[in-house]
């Protein structure tokens, strides 16, 4: 198998990205680093989709280009979850699943969730008028928000945020990722027994009512989505906003646009998504032979779709290279595409927008402090190592 992953810099992996790009949108070789894998999960062949054109065909192609193989990697730990079901089963399990994600949910959770758990958090290190912002704010208030819309209690922060980073970190230890498994099973399955007995309005309790045209989740299919929404609602929200952040303090120009223009939030919170993807790949299992931009690939190969690369494809934005908020807005593909768009995409980007509210309409002057170097880093999870910034308390 050809695999350039030791060729990518996990600081900036855009030229990588770039140069192959340049040569073809598909080359044979992968970008996930399989290095702490062993040999016996390592993919034998493996291709990558780089281009926009590539990617979204894709992933919209689920007949031709399969999850099924997350049922033998992340699903080993997490159980079978919507992430590789396909076709009917797919659907059914989603339209369940999208019940406890209704709009007008969301609508009571902005006042009544996450807007005063951002607000807390601020309030804990406001008055010092400096802060890590990854510490203290972006890893904190997607932790504390699912908490609180799944109804668990805030004691148990520390247990479900360990279980989420050990299983999604499966490849570098197996040993304490099934660990992590098991003792969420055991963790949820008390919660979800608590509910058939009360119903709670809370997600846990939507899943144990969820009904579609008679059809009802069994306990397995409740715990393995939670297994897979605790690090989902966790890992993508916190390095989104934390990627952001940095984007704007480090453009200072815009990040001032913004501040005097609010109506710039949702183009720089989709820019941020562009230009910096908390996630740059997705796999799929090869279904049949087949061609992909004119290159054959082979039944059985997996491949790697670089979300990452394909949101700086030149060919559909102009300065794919640069981060700009003004920018003419065009789709990217950070939430995927097609069957597998990422159920809470519309949750993510309305704790994004909250944060960076409540964060403005707190602090002024706030101003990235460069002394140790904070920066973005990562593959495939991408995210500023740190964000201390001083501060003032706005009047």
């Amino acid at each position: 198998m050809n695999s350039p992953v030791r060729e990518i810099d996990l600081r900036d992996p855009y030229p990588f990205f770039a140069a192959k790009r340049r040569e073809h949108g598909v080359y044979h070789g992968g970008v996930m680093d399989y290095s702490r894998t062993p040999e016996a999960f390592r993919p034998k062949d493996s291709w990558t989709a780089l281009s926009w054109s590539a990617t979204n065909a894709a992933l919209r192609d689920n007949e031709t280009f399969s999850s099924k193989l997350y049922d033998s990697t992340i699903g080993v730990f997490m159980g079978p979850t919507i992430l590789a079901m396909s076709g009917s089963r797919h659907k059914a399990h989603r339209n369940l699943v999208a019940a406890a994600f209704k709009p007008q949910s969301l609508q009571t959770w902005e006042p009544e969730i996450v807007r005063p758990i951002c607000t807390a958090l601020i309030d804990e290190f406001a008055e010092r008028g400096t802060a890590d912002l990854v510490r203290e704010f972006t890893f904190e208030f997607p932790t504390r928000v699912i908490a609180e819309l799944l109804g668990l209690p805030a004691e148990d922060l520390p247990f479900f945020r360990k279980a989420a980073v050990d299983i999604i970190s499966y490849t570098g230890d197996y040993k304490a990722a099934f660990e992590a498994s098991g003792a969420l099973q055991e963790y949820f399955q008390g919660h979800i027994d608590q509910r058939r007995s009360q119903p709670t309005d809370d997600i846990i309790g939507d899943l144990v009512a969820a009904d579609i045209e008679g059809e009802q989740l069994t306990d397995e299919a409740i715990y393995s989505f939670l297994r897979l929404l605790l690090p989902a609602g966790l890992e993508t929200t916190y390095r989104s906003s934390g990627n952001l952040l940095y984007l704007l303090l480090t453009h200072p120009e815009q990040f001032a646009a913004l501040q005097a223009d609010r109506r710039l939030l949702s183009p720089a919170i989709e820019e941020g998504l562009r230009y910096e993807t908390p996630l740059t790949l997705v796999q799929r299992t090869v279904t049949r032979d087949t061609e992909l931009e004119g290159v054959a690939i082979p039944k059985g190969a997996t491949l790697d779709i670089a979300l990452g690369a394909a949101n700086r494809d030149e060919g559909r934005w102009e300065r794919a290279e640069e981060f700009d908020i003004h920018r003419k807005r065009l789709p990217h593909i950070s939430f995927t595409a097609g069957a597998h768009t990422c159920l809470g995409l519309h949750l993510a980007r309305m704790e994004t927008r909250v944060a960076l509210e409540v964060l403005l309409d707190r602090l002024t002057g706030i101003t990235l402090l460069t002394e140790d170097d904070p920066h973005i880093f990562g593959q495939p999870f991408r995210s500023p190592t740190a964000l201390p910034v001083s501060f003032e308390v706005a009047g």
